[in-house]
């Protein structure tokens, strides 16, 4: 006679070839747990007599019931037997109510937030979409030389060592560090070695951890005024006093735009190789000035030097750290914009007297990690390929670039050109007339399946310039037309 389990089983159990039979078993026996089939502290066969009873192998039925044991569904007692749990676990219960077609779906009661956090959600600036034209910010990722990466990644992964799998400490890997050290010497004229770089996940890493090291409650911080909206979510999670560094004001000297009135800046974000977003160069005699100040009130500039690879005419424009030899410059870089966004991979350059102290910060608060990504990165980068792969990508950006650009101006004009953009990045800004709502043109134009952002959104203080920023570094060349066609039909 078989047992009431074994009964069960083979009047449920329908064998699909999708799914591994252990796992068909298992569904079977928790379901049957769940809807009362099998009640609280009643026993199970043995895995050997059940086995029996459904023909089936023991090692099938072993498997079905060390996930219903690990899930809490079962308990086993030594000499005993196993017994269905007095309470099967919450969530697989509120997962079998959710599944019943015949209960309406109950409406979600308001949570509520804290006033911060409240304030972030309502204004999110992360996109849901980030690809396609045209897209800011975003490279090209289908041209990053995958294979390469995964036949380095696929040696280090066949025998890595227990040192890379585990919590990381120190600022990253050393070879890594080593290695962007070196090229931001060669490239950038970045005074450093490889002590002074932290490895962090991404420029808001960056931004976090230097606030919470170097800004107290109440500090007063300066932002570029327009600026990276991503600055400006961080720091309104905080108490800083933020005040604008206005970079579209003109003046006849290296002090226009500065704040006027207000206590000295404790700390002073600024994109000077190529300002974001409106893409201006800082002059020399402004980043003297601006060193000058931090070094006079004991204030540290905080450099973005996000996408300065990417410059298609003229010398290229050397980092603001490497200026002065100990400047109070913090310079943070990403390879978002060098090879792809979810790499999530960015560093810091630090004065030597913080770069210990940032090190021990960021191990406790962000734990590191990522070791065998950063170990594969550097071989990138020693073996030459990260060079190689930006030189192929100055020059597809730049042949982009110089499309959409005539393209403007062909169909637009050349006023609809922002007069402050330098030839680099990987976006340019599309000025708009003073009366055009720019975040509605932004809607219209996401309907009909082409991505921008207005550029009004990146003022906050007070009302700002309208304009669009198109990134042309994620769009092809054949396909630039036909989507700044689809822009023009969005209400320019």
């Amino acid at each position: 006679m078989k047992s009431i389990c074994a009964d069960l089983v083979l009047q449920r159990l329908v064998p699909d070839a999708c799914s591994a039979l252990n796992r068909q078993l298992y569904e079977c026996l928790r379901n049957a747990i769940l809807d009362g089939s099998l009640a609280p502290s009643s026993a199970l066969p043995s895995s050997r007599d059940l086995a029996r009873e459904i023909s089936l192998s023991r090692n099938t039925v072993l498997h079905a019931y060390e996930q219903l044991r690990a899930e809490g569904y079962v308990l086993s007692q030594v000499g005993s037997g196993t017994f269905v749990a007095e309470t099967a676990p919450e969530t697989h219960l509120a997962v079998g109510r959710a599944c019943n077609a015949d209960e309406s779906p109950q409406p979600q009661k308001a949570v509520p937030l804290a006033r911060r956090a409240q304030a972030l959600v309502d204004d999110a600036s992360a996109a849901p979409r980030q690809w396609g034209a045209f897209m800011p910010g975003v490279p090209d990722v289908t041209q990053f030389p995958h294979r390469l990466f995964g036949r380095i990644l696929g040696r280090l992964w066949r025998n890595p060592s227990p040192e890379m799998l585990t919590y990381s400490h120190g600022g990253g890997h050393i070879d890594l560090r080593v290695a962007i050290a070196e090229h931001l010497r060669v490239a950038r004229a970045v005074r450093c070695n490889a002590d002074q770089v932290l490895i962090t996940e991404g420029v808001h890493q960056a931004i976090d951890l230097t606030l919470r090291m170097l800004a107290d409650p109440r500090d007063t911080v300066w932002v570029e005024e327009p600026g990276y909206w991503g600055f400006h979510k961080v720091l309104n999670m905080g108490a800083w006093r933020v005040r604008p560094l206005r970079v579209d004001v003109e003046g006849d000297g290296p002090r226009a735009g500065w704040p006027r009135a207000g206590a000295a800046p404790r700390l002073i974000f600024v994109t000077p190789s190529h300002q974001y977003p409106l893409g201006s160069v800082m002059s020399l005699a402004r980043r003297r000035e601006l060193i000058g100040l931090a070094r006079e009130r004991g204030a540290w500039i905080v450099e973005d030097d996000y996408d300065s690879e990417f410059r298609f005419s003229g010398r290229p424009i050397p980092s603001m750290q490497g200026l002065e030899e100990d400047s109070p410059v913090i310079y943070i870089g990403t390879f978002s914009k060098t090879l792809f966004p979810g790499l999530r991979v960015g560093y810091m350059v630090l004065p030597r007297g913080l770069a210990h102290h940032f090190r021990t910060a960021h191990a406790d608060l962000y734990r590191e990690g990522h070791a065998i990504t950063q170990v594969a990165l550097a071989e990138l980068i020693t073996q030459g390929h990260y060079a190689a792969h930006i030189r192929r990508m100055r020059m597809l950006y730049g042949r982009r670039r110089a499309a959409l650009a005539g393209l403007i101006q062909e169909h637009l004009g050349p006023d609809y050109l922002h007069a402050a953009a330098s030839n680099a990045g990987l976006h340019l800004v599309l000025q708009l007339p003073e009366s055009t709502d720019d975040v509605a043109i932004a809607d219209a134009a996401e309907a009909r399946g082409v991505l921008t952002r207005p550029l009004s959104r990146y003022y906050r203080f007070g009302d700002g310039r309208p304009g669009l920023l198109l990134g042309y570094a994620c769009v092809e060349e054949a396909r630039i037309e036909g989507a700044l066609q689809t822009l023009l039909d969005s209400g320019i």
